[in-house]
């Protein structure tokens, strides 16, 4: 039988209406046997999701706040959970999971314990009306001292474990450090977990269910109604995603990736819809369009170097890239010139040490001239068929220029899958939508 692990979002758990609607995926098809979902999410726009809420609770109490005010808020999170089982129609009590969970926040169980009892709490409920088994992540999900994943420790005893069961219910977003206690991943959380439990169950498909029919090709915060995509790359996902593409965070890439297994973007409201299928390889491409996407992001400085003779100077690049990593920062993109070179870093970064990183790459290469310009965006296009078709480049660039738009910057990766341009911040939406013009309209 094929194995298809399924990872739904907070927005497709958020009430009894979803959890059914879930459900009713879930049981359309046998092969998909381990569900991963995230903690229930808002149900109207002025809604609160729940995890919020239990961060929120978590600081009362650390703050100190009066048990009343605690236990009235907590109520709020207690009704969550008590209504969805009412409105499923569930013999099911989970008041000492919530009297747990509560008390132990209340002993200081720490802020990531308290974050992760969103998903463990709405696991059990989607777990009990699946008629699955529930996996706690907390046993099968582990970190090392240090804070980072141990992948292979995890793979080894989740694929065990997942032997045992035929269904299942794993939460999402956390699992636990080698003293027991619990702990989250920084981004992507229920994505990441997603992952790992489809490499370990070594499914034949990963099911990303979220409220969007698939990857667009644009935000369509900017362009209006961009279509989606049918086929995408890891690759070609990794850029866009990085470049702030949001529907599923380039972390929770990795896991899949390195099994080989493909992962399908669904919409949990239009389970009809095919979505968006990511995949390792992909031959083909639509010649009418080329590029797969266009995404971007604001906020970049552009550390500028002038050195006279700066490339026959053996090392120059090594010294000023180990003034960065002196102070902890990493860089994005370094398009260069014979004379000069310039280092894209993310301007949050350089707060409180401008002066110190200036001081310091003056001192180990004796520069010119050094000067950190702000105000920057970078706008990507990506597609595997940009190989292939001639021009690409100028498209873009003639796109960009007849929109009346400067480029200051441009980065093209040896591969020839993107190029990204940086622009200044208040011509960011103008040129992603001159791209995106240019090749979809």
């Amino acid at each position: 039988m094929l194995t298809k692990v399924v990872k739904f979002g907070g927005s497709s758990l958020a009430d009894a209406k979803h959890f059914k609607q879930v459900a009713d995926i879930i049981h359309a098809d046998p092969a998909r046997r381990y569900v991963v979902p995230s903690a229930p999410g808002k149900r109207s726009k002025d809604d609160t999701k729940v995890t919020d809420m239990l961060y929120r609770c978590y600081e009362m109490i650390r703050n100190h706040e009066s048990a009343d005010i605690i236990d009235a808020y907590y109520d709020n999170i207690r009704e969550r959970y008590n209504g969805i089982i009412r409105e499923l129609g569930l013999d099911f009590d989970i008041s000492g999971e919530l009297d747990y969970v509560k008390n132990a926040m209340t002993h200081a169980s720490g802020r990531d314990y308290a974050a992760s009892r969103g998903e463990y709490l709405n696991s059990l409920v989607l777990a009990k009306y699946l008629g699955f088994s529930f996996i706690d992540a907390e046993n099968v999900i582990f970190f090392r001292e240090n804070g980072t994943f141990d992948e292979e420790r995890t793979n080894a005893v989740l694929a065990e474990e997942l032997k045992k069961h035929e269904y299942a219910v794993i939460p999402g977003f956390y699992g636990s450090m080698p003293n027991g206690t619990i702990k989250t991943f920084s981004r992507g959380g229920s994505d990441i977990t997603g992952s790992i439990v489809a490499r370990a169950a070594n499914a034949d498909l990963y099911e990303n269910w979220t409220d969007v029919s698939g990857f667009l090709m644009a935000d369509p915060r900017i362009v209006d109604n961009p279509p989606p995509i049918e086929t995408i790359t890891y690759r070609e996902l990794r850029e866009l995603s990085y470049m702030g593409a949001t529907v599923l965070h380039d972390e929770a890439i990795f896991p899949v990736r390195y099994a080989n297994i493909p992962i399908n973007i669904r919409n949990t409201n239009a389970p009809e819809d095919a979505g968006t299928m990511i995949v390792s390889k992909a031959t083909g491409y639509d010649a009418r369009r080329i590029i797969t996407g266009v995404a971007g992001k604001k906020g970049f400085s552009v550390i500028h170097i002038e050195k006279d003779m700066m490339n026959a100077e053996v090392g120059f690049g090594r010294r000023v890239l180990d003034v960065l990593e002196d102070h902890d920062i990493s860089f994005e993109h370094l398009p260069s010139g014979i004379d000069t070179m310039s280092i894209v870093v993310s301007t949050q970064e350089l707060e409180g040490r401008r002066e110190r990183i200036i001081n310091a790459i003056n001192r180990q290469v004796r520069a010119d001239h050094v000067e950190i310009m702000d105000g920057l965006s970078l706008v990507a296009v990506v597609g595997r068929g940009m190989v292939k078709a001639r021009g690409t480049a100028a498209r873009v660039f003639n796109a960009v220029s007849a929109a009346g738009i400067n480029i200051r910057m441009i980065d093209q990766g040896s591969s020839e899958l993107n190029i990204i341009l940086g622009v200044d911040e208040d011509s960011y939406e103008p040129a992603l939508r001159a791209i995106f013009n240019e090749f979809v309209k």
